[in-house]
């Protein structure tokens, strides 16, 4: 009897030890990733504006603090919001077309074996071929205007877009496919119901690559495009500033490019992310 209470005793969780504490307010704050992030993004501006006081020589690397104070003044005098207008408008132009072709070519891949054949040729051929070649042909083709820069930046979705969702395409399972045909999908309610739901992280990886490869295409072409045809995107903001020498506006040119891709990546992409692959399940 003594035995078997010291054996209950000894079960009890107060015997054992401490199984579960409530988290304290630091261990709290430190779960939260955006928070750790900015304590990183502070780290790295704090380096930023103790190497450019050492340095003292704004013409090279100005500090933060002016980067900053340059920013505000673009922003507000300096026709940077405008410049910010026209990059986004033209990205998501060359962005949405890159997408659906991409789609359009993964589609037929996965359909047909000459499809695959075609996405096999095309993307060996033309995916290691860096989109701010194509620009001078591209201002033959289509001449001082958007066109050329969309064009490029076609280019730079098109080919880790259209990669991704094959590669997602080919992973889905049989099974999943069976039933599909079993419903009678065919054509595009098939790719649309089945395709597209069961490789969805795999496309949500394609659009992210796609997304960086047509932000500094963008950025790239606009730092030679502008320069030709007085458009006013960031790129040409940058170029224009190093033009007359204001450095630290063009050091707020990069700072923008930056800013807006980290943007992009933590909320739109980092939400969708959260609204379907985690919530579904396909990814821990």
């Amino acid at each position: 009897m003594t035995a078997l209470l010291d054996a209950r005793t000894a079960a009890e969780p107060e015997a054992i030890g401490e199984i579960a504490r409530p988290l304290s307010i630091g261990e709290r704050l430190w779960n939260l990733g955006w928070l750790r992030k900015g304590f990183l993004l502070a780290l790295l501006f704090s380096l930023w504006e103790w190497y450019a006081v050492r340095l003292d020589n704004q013409l090279v690397f100005p500090a933060f603090s002016a980067t900053v104070q340059a920013l505000g003044d673009a922003l507000v005098n300096g026709g940077l919001v405008s410049s910010i207008l026209v990059s986004l408008k033209v990205l998501l132009a060359g962005y949405g077309i890159g997408i659906a072709l991409a789609a359009l070519l993964a589609v037929t891949a996965i359909g047909t074996r000459l499809g695959n054949d075609l996405l096999d040729l095309l993307t060996a051929m033309f995916n290691p071929l860096p989109a701010i070649a194509l620009l001078p042909l591209a201002l033959l083709w289509f001449g001082l205007g958007s066109g050329s820069i969309i064009f490029v930046l076609v280019h730079a979705v098109l080919w880790p877009v259209a990669l991704n969702a094959h590669a997602g395409f080919s992973g889905i399972s049989p099974t999943i496919r069976m039933v599909g045909r079993n419903y009678g999908l065919t054509g595009w309610r098939y790719a649309r119901h089945i395709l597209f739901l069961a490789a969805f992280p795999s496309l949500l990886t394609g659009l992210r690559t796609g997304w960086a490869f047509a932000w500094r295409t963008l950025i790239a072409a606009e730092l030679v495009f502008g320069v030709s045809s007085g458009s006013g995107g960031i790129g040409w903001f940058i170029y224009e500033n190093k033009n007359q020498l204001e450095i630290a506006a063009v050091f707020a040119g990069l700072l923008t490019v930056i800013l807006i891709g980290i943007g992009v990546e933590n909320l739109l992409f980092r939400l969708l992310e959260q609204r379907t692959v985690l919530r579904w399940g396909m990814k821990q």
